[in-house]
């Protein structure tokens, strides 16, 4: 039995044809009739896959059967919806070319009432079941989709869990990962620095990015909590927090396994180097150290630098640019901080207060 409100086109120029047919199936199918090629031509393009069959005569004026077929195999309609051949001729080119364009029966006039409601019933059933299991197929496809993306979520969310543990031990906002990744993500996808790199990409550069320092957790909390400057000494072990932190993100198989792993590795390694090589911890010079790392090297400079620490009161936003620009915090790449300058009235919202 069809479904109910189910429509089927029966294409034929012969009136009293089209009305046996119409016998035949009026009780399941909503009929649709068009008496020439053109006709049913326009009656498919009106109704799409919302057709649940098509009954074709090949001998019509205006065009034929064989002409409607290749047009609706070239759009790929007979793929979707079951096209019937019901004809008197029996030529065998004809016929081997409908199958070839996609018909899935050919019925000889006269036509047998019974053998035609069978033939028809089953291959209409045939792509209703075809239907509901790619239906079935996509529906398990976007809740695996939908699956994927929770535990994406999740893992987001343990990595900023595990950095912002690490920011609250160094006596710094848990908002600075946060701040990191918007500024790091908005360099990307607003000016030119982010070329050649996609949306997902971008994506991964901004969880990496909240990363960065994983590396503290090695470093000793009087050290990390000093107020005065620190001893050559302790400055050497603090540098120690990028070899710390590539070498703990290496260790953990989950964010091995992560597509942010490379993104962050180099990230946690390097956002201590500088564009003359007098970074750490392996004194890379220029484009050594990938833009995305320039970018939250630069990114954890402005925020340290306008936010309070227990070594020091928050300095203006102003005054932050301007030691940056004038090399107080080590040497940029130029381009950096060209765009960097021009994105800055907008990234210093960020450090707004809300307003409640």
């Amino acid at each position: 039995m069809a479904e109910v409100n189910e429509r089927m086109l029966i294409v034929d120029d012969e009136e009293i044809n089209r009305a046996i047919l119409a016998n035949l199936f009026d009780m399941d199918y909503q009929i649709v009739e068009a008496e020439n090629g053109r006709e049913g031509l326009d009656r498919i393009q009106d109704l799409g896959d919302g057709l649940s069959a098509v009954l074709l005569d090949v001998v019509m004026p205006e065009m034929n059967g064989i002409e409607v077929l290749r047009r609706m195999h070239r759009q790929g309609v007979t793929q979707r919806v079951p096209f019937f051949l019901i004809t008197a001729a029996q030529d065998n080119a004809t016929i081997q070319e409908a199958y070839s364009l996609g018909v899935m029966d050919v019925i000889p006039k006269p036509v047998v009432p019974y053998v035609v409601q069978r033939r028809v019933d089953s291959v209409v059933e045939l792509f209703r079941a075809r239907k509901r299991l790619g239906a079935e197929v996509e529906r398990q496809r976007e809740k695996l989709l939908e699956q994927t993306k929770q535990l994406a979520s999740m893992g987001m969310g343990m990595v900023e869990a595990l950095a912002t543990a690490i920011e609250f031990r160094s006596d710094e906002s848990g908002e600075h990962v946060r701040r990191i990744h918007d500024i790091t993500c908005y360099l990307l996808r607003t000016t030119p620095l982010g070329e050649g790199l996609s949306q997902d990409e971008i994506d991964l550069i901004g969880v990496a990015a909240i990363t960065h320092d994983v590396g503290k957790i090695s470093i000793p909390d009087a050290i990390l909590h000093k107020k005065g400057k620190l001893t050559p000494e302790e400055y050497e072990l603090m540098k120690t927090h990028t070899t710390k932190g590539a070498e703990l993100l290496s260790k953990i198989p989950q964010m091995r396994e992560h597509t942010a792993y490379r993104y962050a590795y180099d990230i946690a390694l390097h956002h201590h180097e500088r564009w003359d090589g007098r970074g750490y911890p392996h004194g890379l010079v220029g484009d050594q150290t990938p833009i995305w790392t320039q970018i939250v090297a630069l990114a954890d400079v402005y925020d340290a630098l306008v936010s309070k620490r227990c070594y020091k009161d928050a300095f203006s936003t102003t005054v932050a640019m301007e030691m940056i620009l004038g090399g107080q915090c080590g040497a940029f790449n130029p381009r950096l901080l060209q765009y960097f300058q021009e994105a800055e009235p907008a990234l210093s919202q960020l450090y707004k207060p809300e307003k409640g």
